[in-house]
């Protein structure tokens, strides 16, 4: 399932190291907006992602894929309204081998 946001995504499976990485660039037209337009149209991805994952059966993978990238658009959002991301840059989160993503979206 396809939820159109402020993000461009990218996986890289790292042979050697056997980890897994999540590429994510803001896309151009979003880093031209204003601080204020750029906090809205995050809060809104959050809020389509809740809603697209709602939809799904809980061991879904588009699932908790929607809610790996709710959690990590959350805890961007007060860097972005701070203005302290660098929005021409790209973001890499390391995702390890032996968690699967339930586990990095329920830590105990």
């Amino acid at each position: 399932m396809l939820i159109e946001g402020p993000f461009k995504l990218g996986v890289v499976d790292n042979d050697q190291t056997m980890v897994r990485e999540l590429h994510l660039s803001f896309a151009p037209e979003f880093q031209h907006l204003p601080v204020t337009e750029q906090v809205s149209r995050v809060r809104r991805y959050v809020e389509d992602l809740g809603e697209a994952a709602a939809k799904l059966d809980e061991n879904d993978a588009n699932r908790r894929g929607m809610l790996m990238m709710q959690q990590i658009a959350e805890e961007l959002l007060p860097h972005i309204l701070a203005e302290e991301i660098v929005l021409n840059e790209t973001i890499v989160v390391e995702i390890r081998p032996d968690l699967s993503f339930a586990n990095l979206l329920n830590p105990q």
